[in-house]
């Protein structure tokens, strides 16, 4: 029994480095030395008819190291054949004790081993229970000792309950180290994903932002030297921030804030000559609310200024306590209308703005808009606790600094 028992890790080895209880069929193996004493006897002789005798035993062994071998291949363990041997194992097990009694009984506990290992299911505890007790009868039978009979049906059925356990306990550790491994597997591809569209997100609409300043300064430096330097020093706190946000994507802690996002909307459109037109109407948004839209609202701009070639961009929040509709519109050149019925999602930035609201229970269209140019829609639905939520945290963090400053 001990070579079944979980080993301990030698120190400093980590967990995955050790296996579980046991790896294979080699360690019931050993087990076969409780069948010494039939052997013996039929090597002097001391039973009737020892050639038959000894050829149940080789018929048990062979039996025996087929069905354990089998018990640890799921595959076969669950193949019609290894019942079929598990039933010959015990016909031959009931022969030899029946024929023999005495330490050949010491077959039916190995008979129990096996079937501990086979038999992982409800079927278990019944075929347990009548081995160990028709071992009993068979020892009482042959013996008339109580005492013998106590002890052969106790030790039937331990051997078979405990394997049973210990191979159910080692097989089950092993898929949640599986498990664990495919989990760690699909965190680190999710954690990509997220990086990949952060980045594209910040890049792309701060790299937009830079060149249409830039532009913007080389327009009007030579008739207005103080304007063109405004528009530089715009290009350079664009900068800092695109380093700051950048810094907070690889950590993932970057919470978008929407007013943030329209101010900078505001700036873009009007670094690209571009009329900005901005409402919003509705109660206030809770924080996730807020930086999906503030994603949406950097990606529509960052495709106006680069793409568009429009003269207005009008930017409409309405929300409800359900629900919150932002829409962004412009008049430019639009884009040729799709053949299938089904919206437009753009290329990879309005793509992954899609996956991002749809797995927030929200949506994203975009397509030509009713009158002329592109428009981009996005809708999500509302939390109130999570407003609610946000009101306290807030309210919390003000009365914090107003009693710092008091």
């Amino acid at each position: 029994m001990p070579s079944l028992l979980p080993k301990l890790p030698a120190r400093g080895a980590k967990p995955d480095e050790f296996p579980g209880p046991p790896a294979n069929a080699h360690t019931f193996l050993p087990w076969l030395l409780m069948g010494t004493g039939a052997a013996i006897d039929v090597v002097r002789g001391d039973v009737a008819h020892p050639v038959l005798g000894g050829l149940g035993i080789v018929a048990f062994v062979v039996l025996y190291a087929l069905v354990a071998y089998r018990a640890f291949d799921k595959p076969r363990r669950e193949e019609r054949a290894t019942l079929v041997l598990l039933g010959a194992l015990g016909a031959v097990t009931y022969a030899l004790g029946l024929g023999y009694g005495g330490s050949w009984l010491l077959f039916f506990p190995l008979l129990s081993l096996t079937c501990g290992a086979v038999l992982r299911d409800r079927r278990l505890g019944v075929v347990i229970l009548t081995l160990a007790g028709s071992v009993g009868v068979i020892s009482g039978i042959k013996t008339g000792d109580p005492w013998d009979n106590m002890t052969i049906a106790y030790g039937t059925f331990l051997s078979g309950m405990v394997i049973a356990a210990l191979l159910s306990l080692s097989e089950t550790v092993r898929e949640l180290r599986d498990t664990r491994q495919e989990l760690a597997r699909t965190a680190v591809e999710k954690e990509r994903l997220r990086f990949s569209r952060d980045l594209h997100d910040l890049l792309g609409h701060t790299l937009s932002v830079i060149v249409v300043k830039s532009e913007a300064a080389r327009r009007i430096a030579p008739r207005d030297l103080d304007a063109a330097l405004g528009q530089v020093a715009d290009i350079e706190s664009v900068g800092r921030q695109a380093l700051t946000e950048i810094r907070e994507a690889v950590t993932g802690y970057r919470e978008g804030s929407l007013a943030t996002e329209l101010d900078r909307a505001r700036s873009a459109l009007g670094a690209a000559e571009v009329e900005p037109l901005v409402r919003q109407s509705g109660p206030p948004l809770p924080a996730q609310a807020e930086a999906l839209l503030g994603w949406v609202i950097r990606e529509a701009v960052t495709n106006v200024v680069r793409h568009s070639a429009a003269t207005r961009c009008e930017i409409v929040i309405e929300g409800t306590p359900e629900r919150v509709l932002l829409t962004v519109t412009d008049n430019g050149r639009g884009v040729p209308a799709a053949p299938a019925p089904s919206p437009r999602t753009g290329g990879n930035g309005l793509k992954g703005l899609t996956e991002r609201l749809a797995s927030a229970g929200g949506s994203l269209r975009s397509g030509p808009a009713p009158r002329a140019g592109f428009q981009v829609s996005a809708e999500l639905p509302v939390d109130p606790q999570d407003t609610a939520l946000d009101a306290e945290l807030s309210t919390a963090q003000e009365y914090g600094v107003e009693r710092a400053a008091g």
